[in-house]
């Protein structure tokens, strides 16, 4: 939108060269063409987690939200059941999403609560100089595993696939025009977005020669096709391949958690009766 300026008096601390700032850009100009839209900006919320990624929350003027490690999914998820017309957009690292905050955010692609899941995905844990996460490499070389890592990587995209995510993207912060119509398509739309977006660690864990390398566009994908999804999912397991692929992988829509939790801005009432505590106490005193 031409003449909106998101951007706030925080000083960005952020290493030179690391992808966290083409993910910034990304949201920003994201959120630009949707207030351009029409979407009012006061309805913009971000929150995030722990980690380098949730500085992203201070360099964005918007409502924002700062949550405990692993907490994003809970955290947005509250914020949108008590106002659904906010756009309610969680970043979170790969530590942060798949490590500590795993159960949450599986169960939050359970619910398809309408929110958006930007996960930063730098295969390292930057913040604290260099540990492996759950989708580091086997063998990754870190502070914390000197001799190589013994675990073989999670696949997030099979993960949102299998727990009920209706949007399930993948992005590469070095590929801007491509990052922002994904973030957009996220945003908009309804039920639980997920994009994973491969973010070099230029410090820690450089894969930008990599990525380049390796990354391609989806062309041809029909993402309404679960089966096809789960193919392209598996094409790269977070390990060596010749080829990953980024985009749309999957979308479909079902009715969300808040449609069905919420009905005119109140809480659907339970169709039990409360039980007499106070009765029950007597009668065993």
């Amino acid at each position: 939108m031409s003449g909106l300026d998101l951007t706030t008096y925080a000083e960005n601390t952020w290493c030179k060269g690391c992808g966290n700032f083409g993910i910034l850009s990304a949201v920003n100009e994201a959120v630009k063409s949707l207030v351009a839209d029409g979407l009012p900006l006061e309805n913009v919320v971000l929150a995030s987690g722990i980690g380098c990624h949730a500085k992203i929350v201070d360099y964005v003027n918007t409502n924002t939200f700062y949550s405990l490690h692993g907490r994003v999914p809970p955290t947005i998820t509250g914020i949108k059941l008590a106002n659904r017309n906010l756009k309610v957009i969680g970043f979170a690292g790969d530590g942060d999403a798949y490590g500590e905050g795993l159960s949450h955010l599986l169960m939050s692609a359970k619910r398809n609560i309408d929110v958006t899941m930007i996960i930063h995905d730098n295969r390292v844990y930057g913040l604290t100089t260099g540990q492996f996460t759950p989708t580091s490499p086997l063998g990754f070389l870190g502070r914390s595993t000197p001799r190589g890592s013994m675990e073989e990587p999670f696949n997030p995209m099979e993960l949102m696939l299998a727990s009920g995510a209706t949007f399930v993207a993948r992005g590469y912060s070095a590929k801007m025009e491509h990052l922002v119509e994904l973030m957009k398509r996220a945003i908009e739309h309804k039920g639980f977005a997920f994009v994973d977006v491969l973010q070099p660690c230029f410090t820690f864990f450089n894969t930008y020669k990599y990525y380049n390398e390796h990354v391609y566009e989806l062309e041809g994908h029909d993402p309404s096709n679960l089966e096809a999804a789960r193919v392209k999912a598996r094409e790269w397991g977070m390990g060596e391949a010749e080829k990953i692929p980024i985009g749309v992988f999957y979308q479909v829509d079902k009715p969300t958690f808040d449609d069905k939790m919420l009905r005119d801005g109140m809480v659907l009432a339970a169709k039990t009766e409360v039980p007499d505590i106070g009765g029950i106490l007597k009668s065993l005193v």
